[in-house]
């Protein structure tokens, strides 16, 4: 790590979009030229696995000289959330399907899936979702409920589906990112579409947390936050931009130490209202590692911003120093480290 300076550092930090449907993709600069540490694969592609793995490399390839390769990830849930189909991808059902599944089936079939993305390049999944729906809100829900995005409205029964999924995973040596915590199963807009999402039901004693905690647990390498508002835990900032969500409940009291990523920084309504090159700071500052932009254009300015806190306060600084060697821990267990 001693070779990368404050602003290469910082850049390690990024996780841009790179969209499936643009054959010219404009996130092959940002690697080239940002060096940012990965890329998520944004929109659908029914190209299948020897297309993808195509991509892949050549994103790969494009990381400068001496810099460690990429976290390549994509939300393949399932369901309606699932970026990429075709030959040598399976279709995989929604998580209310999967959540009546044995544990042992689920976590077989997520080792398939992920056994298929690793043979496509991707190390990362956005996967799988740890929220615990409503049962008040059910469809209303527009975040994960409208979409059967989560294994139920029992946190028992989620947190088990979520262990399974997790392992499966791991044993196709993917790195599994639950989401999006504390949950947006108590809410009914999407924070993508919509501002001020607001929930005034969660704590952090909630059992809500339960499919959190358990996944920490059992050796979770990554954990997504939310961009809502958590009125009961910290009521005036979303949870992505909360030290009271990210250090002192996730870090703190439930022990996580891996990856903190960001839910969508970029496009997301919102974070709309704070400057593009203060959302990055303003997520490191209170506990965060990866920053996610599925918007390509929002890095360069993320990037500045947090190498110019850096630059004027050490104290900052050397939080990005903590967050960039955990993903440097999480590349070197993905075998990314080329130095």
């Amino acid at each position: 790590m001693g070779h990368l300076d404050m602003r290469a550092l910082a850049a390690q930090l990024l996780v841009v979009g790179s969209p499936l449907a643009d054959p010219v993709d404009p996130t092959l600069a940002a690697v080239r030229r940002l060096g940012v540490g990965g890329v998520i694969l944004t929109g659908r592609s029914a190209a299948g696995v020897r297309v993808v793995a195509d991509r892949s490399a050549a994103l790969q390839g494009s990381v400068p000289n001496g810099r460690p390769g990429l976290l390549v990830s994509v939300d393949q849930e399932g369901g309606q959330v699932q970026t990429l189909s075709g030959p040598g991808f399976g279709t995989i059902p929604s998580a209310v399907v999967q959540g009546g599944w044995a544990a042992d089936r689920l976590t077989g079939a997520a080792e398939r899936w992920g056994s298929q993305l690793r043979a496509a390049g991707i190390n990362v999944d956005l996967a799988p979702v740890s929220d615990v729906l409503s049962p008040r809100l059910g469809a209303r829900n527009l975040s994960v409920g409208i979409s059967d995005r989560t294994f139920g409205t029992a946190p028992d029964d989620v947190a088990s589906g979520v262990v399974a999924f997790v392992d499966g995973l791991d044993r196709a040596r993917v790195a599994a990112t639950v989401k999006h915590f504390p949950g947006l199963g108590q809410v009914a807009p999407n924070t993508d579409t919509s501002r001020d999402v607001r929930d005034t039901v969660t704590t952090s004693d909630s059992m809500s947390l339960e499919p959190f905690r358990r996944a920490i647990a059992a050796g979770v390498p990554a954990v997504m936050v939310s961009s809502a508002i958590y009125a009961r835990i910290d009521g005036a900032a979303p949870a992505a931009f909360s030290r009271a969500v990210i250090t002192d409940l996730l870090r703190d009291r439930l022990g996580f130490t891996g990856l903190v990523v960001s839910d969508d920084l970029g496009r997301a309504v919102a974070v709309a209202g704070v400057a593009v090159n203060q959302r990055s700071v303003r997520f490191v500052a209170a506990g965060g590692d990866v920053v996610l932009t599925v918007d390509p254009r929002a890095a360069a300015p993320m990037i500045d911003g947090l190498s110019r806190r850096a630059a004027g306060d050490p104290a900052f600084a050397a939080t990005v120093v903590a967050a960039a060697r955990r993903v440097l821990a999480v590349k070197q267990r993905l075998g990314l480290l080329r130095c």
